[in-house]
C-alpha cells in the first residue's frame, strides 16, 4: 500500500512515499500490453486502449484523480525546504492516471509498472501532446506528458546498495533511456536488456512526486516503529548533554506536536556538534540560520534535529547517528549515505539528492553529516 506519513517537521508532507505490494481488482496484463484481452487504439490527435479482466492479476492505479478508478492518489507535495506561501501549486505536474501496478496474485507474486492507467470507462487515453508510436510488430504504444521514470537500486534496498540508472516506462510496459526533458516528443531507446518488474526498493517518479517501492520480504529485514523507538529511548537514556550550557538534551516522541521542544537537540550541520538552542554565534544578519560552532569554531547552518520516523526508508537497524543537511532529519549511517547518493529527478531535465523524510534538497560535500554528541558530565 501507498502510505504519506507526514514529515518530521512544520506538518509538511514528504515526497518520497512508500509503497507495498497488496491484492486489488482484478484487471491488467504482463509486460508487453497495456491491458489483458483484445485492445482498441484509434487514430487522431489521442491513443486510447481497452483492459479486461485477468483474475490471476491484481493492479493498483495511481494517479492525480480522484476518479473511482485511482487506487492511491498522489499530490504535488512541498518540500521541507519551501514554506506554503513559496510553494503554491499552480499546475500540476501528476498525470490524472498516472501508471499502474500489476501485481500476480500467485508467487512469486511478481509486480510489473505501466505508464498511464484506466479511467472510469477502462480505457487508457494519451493527449496531443503524448508521445505516441506504432511499434515494428504493429500495437501502439506511448508514452505520458510528463514520464514515469523508474530507478532500481543494484544490490536490492540493503545496506550494500547503490543507485540505479533512470528509465522511462511506456503505457506497454517497455524499457526506454530518458528523453532529452520530461516532456519531450522524441522518446528515448529501447532497453530490451532491461524488464518493467519492480524490485525491492525501486522508485518511481511521477514528476511532482517520488514513490518507494517495498516488498514483503524487504519489509521483514526492515526496522519497525517499535525499533525506531526503542533507539530514541536509548539514545535520550544516554543523556547527552549541550557542551555548553550543561544541559540534557532529549529527542522529543514521534507523535509529539508539530514544534520544536525546549529540551531538543540542534546542530552544527558543518561539523556536526550538537547543542541545546541557543541564540548567539550568529555571523551575519544576512544569514540568520548561518552559526559559529562554539566548540570547534566552523561556520554553518544550526538546526534542530528530528529523527526520521518512515521505518520504510531505512536500509538498516543501524543506531541513528547522522542527519541530512541541511534540515536536520536523523537516520542511521547507511541509510543516510545511501539517499545521500541517490539523484531525485527534479524539474525537466535535473537531478539531485534529497532528504526522504522532507524532501529538501541535500547540499554540502556528503548531504549528510556525523552528529557529535556529549556524554553527561558527572
Amino acid at each position: 500500500m501507498l502510505r504519506s506519513a507526514r514529515a518530521g517537521r512544520g506538518g509538511r508532507r514528504r515526497d518520497v512515499r512508500c509503497a507495498r505490494r497488496r491484492p486489488g481488482r482484478p484487471g491488467e496484463a504482463q509486460r508487453g500490453a497495456p491491458g489483458p484481452g483484445p485492445r482498441r487504439y484509434r487514430g487522431g490527435r489521442g491513443l486510447t486502449s481497452r483492459a479486461l479482466r485477468v483474475p490471476s492479476r491484481g493492479p493498483g492505479r495511481v494517479g492525480r484523480s480522484t476518479e473511482s478508478p485511482i487506487d492511491f492518489v498522489v499530490t504535488d507535495t512541498i518540500s521541507g525546504g519551501q514554506n506554503n506561501d513559496e510553494a503554491q501549486i499552480t499546475q500540476s505536474t501528476i498525470s490524472r492516471f498516472a501508471c499502474r501496478i500489476v501485481c500476480d496474485r500467485n508467487e512469486p507474486y511478481t509486480a510489473r509498472i505501466f505508464a498511464a492507467g484506466f479511467d472510469s470507462s477502462k480505457n487508457i487515453f494519451l493527449g496531443e501532446k503524448a508521445a505516441k508510436w506504432k511499434n515494428p510488430d504493429g500495437h501502439m504504444d506511448g508514452l505520458t506528458t510528463n514520464g514515469v521514470l523508474v530507478m532500481h537500486p543494484r544490490g536490492g534496498f540493503t545496506e550494500e546498495s547503490q543507485p540505479g540508472v533512470w528509465r522511462e516506462i511506456s503505457v506497454c510496459g517497455d524499457v526506454y533511456t530518458l528523453r532529452e526533458t520530461r516532456s519531450a516528443q522524441q522518446r528515448g531507446k529501447l532497453v530490451e536488456s532491461e524488464t518493467n518488474v519492480l524490485q525491492d526498493g525501486s522508485l518511481i517518479d511521477l514528476c511532482g512526486a517520488t514513490l518507494l517501492w517495498r516488498t514483503a520480504d524487504g519489509l521483514f529485514h526492515t526496522p519497525t516503529q517499535k525499533h525506531i523507538e526503542a533507539l530514541r529511548q536509548e539514545i535520550n537514556a544516554a543523556r547527552p548533554q549541550c557542551p555548553v550550557g550543561l544541559n540534557t538534551l532529549v529527542f522529543p516522541s514521534i507523535n509529539r506536536k508539530e514544534v520544536v521542544e525546549e529540551k531538543q537537540p540542534w546542530a552544527y550541520l558543518s561539523c556536526g556538534h550538537v547543542h541545546g538552542y541557543h541564540n548567539w554565534g550568529h555571523r551575519s544578519d544576512t544569514e540568520a540560520n548561518e552559526r559559529e560552532c562554539p566548540m570547534c569554531r566552523t561556520v554553518g547552518p544550526y538546526v534542530p534535529l528530528w529523527l526520521g520516523c518512515e521505518a520504510g526508508f531505512y536500509v538498516d537497524a543501524g543506531p541513528p547517528t547522522h542527519a541530512f543537511t541541511p534540515c536536520g532529519h536523523v537516520c542511521s549511517e547507511k541509510s543516510a549515505k545511501y539517499w545521500s547518493q541517490i539523484p531525485l529527478p527534479h524539474g525537466t531535465h535535473a537531478f539531485h539528492a534529497a532528504c526522504p523524510f522532507c524532501a529538501t534538497q541535500l547540499v554540502g560535500e556528503q548531504n549528510c553529516i556525523k552528529l557529535i554528541f556529549q556524554g553527561p558530565v558527572d
